[in-house]
């Protein structure tokens, strides 16, 4: 837990850095550095949704070729 905690604290660190330097504006890091996580956090949501749908349409194909093989 600690070391996800910390890498948590770097992403926001190195967002915050990228998006000041960028922009000069530290408000503007501040904000993206806050909002980005959340927009990932529901963006992962939507992806693992997507990405179980899809291997349950694969996995059929997967047992059709192992049974040819065999």
């Amino acid at each position: 837990m600690v070391k996800t905690f910390s890498f948590g604290i770097m992403h926001i660190s190195v967002a915050f850095l990228v998006v000041w330097a960028m922009t000069g504006d530290w408000r503007i890091g501040g904000a993206t550095a806050l909002v980005e996580p959340c927009v990932n956090t529901v963006a992962y949501h939507f992806h693992e949704k997507v990405w179980k749908r899809w291997q349950r349409r694969r996995a059929p194909r997967e047992e059709e070729k192992a049974a040819l093989a065999a």
